[in-house]
């Protein structure tokens, strides 16, 4: 019922090469967050940020000038430095191209160049001109990368060191002719597989080069059979009596129907879903007990819903902490709020109750 569209890859590349932790695990990323204080308890607070709240009008077929102008900026900025550059880049630190014969060879040479400890700051210089990050900026990650021990780029800064290999795939690719029809914008895509488990695509470049990066829990699901699956699901509740279409799809679909690849894919993804919950509770318990993270002994919320809604809003409400009153470890919070908005319809149908009130 709710997309939350994913932060740029090249501020998360940042905050990644400036030491920030980035997860690559599954889930989607926020940036932002809003530390508030209400009585004895401490939150982070993440508002609708202004691409989420973008991305629910585009859903709407909401468009504003100034978007479309945003839109058009931010596919300028996936089509990457020029293929020359990267070229003269890459013949410098010593990868030849043309030595590679597959796609597989190409990935090869990318995740040498990433997992290589000799010469970092010529490694950071060709990362910087390929993720076309501030060069006033190399400077200070350089000095961040040499207080960590200057150890490789992959165990430095993870996520970066995946983008960094998307980009080195590519122009390695062409360069070697195993790319004829590239095109960054689509292979930028790829950036963002850390944060997935599923990837949907119609491209046939990525479908080509996407498995080469995927972990062994994610699944790629071709467009075209995903558009016919839905497009079929979709015949079948519009063939629903109109009364019970207007109960929502909450009450007449609370799963999809047996026998479509939906089904499998929800099933699939569930599945995974377990298997990583599993092993973060083995990670968390099977430790020795001084290896173990301290688990605080926090007030529970009244358990009466309308008690909780009305302690949510305070939270939601309360003004933001100045950084002088920040005392407390805000990656462990007594609270956290998400906000997230939903259409009581979307296209053809009713996500609620047709006569639910809107809120």
């Amino acid at each position: 019922m709710h997309g939350t569209p994913c932060p740029h890859y090249v501020d998360l590349c940042t905050l990644n090469l400036m030491g920030q932790a980035i997860p690559m695990t599954g889930q989607v990323p926020m940036l932002g967050g809003r530390l508030v204080k209400v009585d004895d308890r401490r939150g982070v607070i993440f508002d609708e940020r202004p691409e989420a709240e973008a991305f629910r009008r585009w859903q709407a077929e909401e468009f504003s000038e100034v978007e479309r102008r945003f839109a058009r900026a931010w596919r300028a900025g996936t089509f990457g430095v020029d293929t020359l550059t990267m070229a003269a880049g890459l013949q410098a630190m010593g990868i030849d191209a043309q030595t590679c014969k597959t796609l597989e060879d190409a990935k090869a040479l990318a995740n040498e160049f990433v997992a290589a400890e000799s010469m970092p700051h010529d490694r950071l210089k060709l990362a910087v001109i390929a993720l076309q990050l501030p060069p006033e900026e190399e400077a200070f990650i350089g000095k961040k990368w040499e207080a960590s021990g200057l150890h490789s780029l992959l165990r430095y800064a993870p996520y970066a060191a995946h983008v960094l290999t998307v980009e080195l795939f590519g122009h390695i690719a062409v360069q070697a002719g195993l790319l004829t029809d590239y095109d960054r914008q689509d292979i930028g895509y790829i950036s963002y597989l850390p944060f997935s488990f599923l990837f949907v695509s119609s491209d046939k470049l990525q479908r080509q080069s996407a498995p080469a990066f995927m972990r062994k829990d994610q699944k790629f699901i071709w467009g075209p059979e995903l558009k016919a699956d839905l497009a079929g699901i979709v015949e079948q509740y519009k063939n629903l009596p109109q009364d019970e279409q207007e109960r929502g799809m909450t009450k007449y679909a609370p799963s999809p129907p047996k026998g479509s690849l939906v089904a499998v894919l929800v099933k699939d993804f569930g599945e995974m879903m377990r298997r990583h919950e599993q092993e973060r509770l083995r990670e968390l318990f099977d430790k020795p007990p001084v290896e173990a993270p301290a688990l605080r002994h926090l007030k529970p919320f009244p358990k009466a819903e309308p008690d909780l809604a009305k302690h949510l809003s305070r939270f939601r409400d309360a003004p933001e902490l100045a950084p002088e009153d920040i005392d407390f470890d805000t990656a462990n919070p007594d609270v956290l709020s998400v906000q997230r908005v939903v259409h009581k319809r979307r296209g053809s149908f009713w996500q609620f109750p047709k006569d639910s009130k809107d809120s």
